[in-house]
């Protein structure tokens, strides 16, 4: 028996498969990266994948950390809030 059957009701999250708000790539990544990317301007697909790489090994490994432990409360508040949410 699968562990759905055996649910009396549905216990899954109501917010689209994909949501920005509870990504750590667009909650925590993509603003500094922006503002790290902000003004230079690339002539080859190849610079920006360099300029990316070299941003993301400038980071710090607590970087990282704290975006994932971020991922708990924003995780936390949509299930509260039975998927209506969206962080402002």
């Amino acid at each position: 028996m699968l562990i759905k059957d055996k649910l009396s009701h549905d216990t899954s999250p109501r917010h689209p498969p994909y949501s920005p708000d509870l990504a750590p790539s667009d909650f925590h990544l993509f603003g500094p990266m922006k503002k790290f990317l902000a003004g230079q301007h690339f002539v080859r697909d190849g610079e920006v994948k360099s300029a990316v790489c070299r941003w993301l090994y400038s980071q710090q490994t607590d970087f990282f950390e704290q975006g994932i432990l971020k991922l708990v409360p924003r995780w936390e508040k949509c299930v509260e809030k039975i998927g209506d949410y969206v962080e402002k």
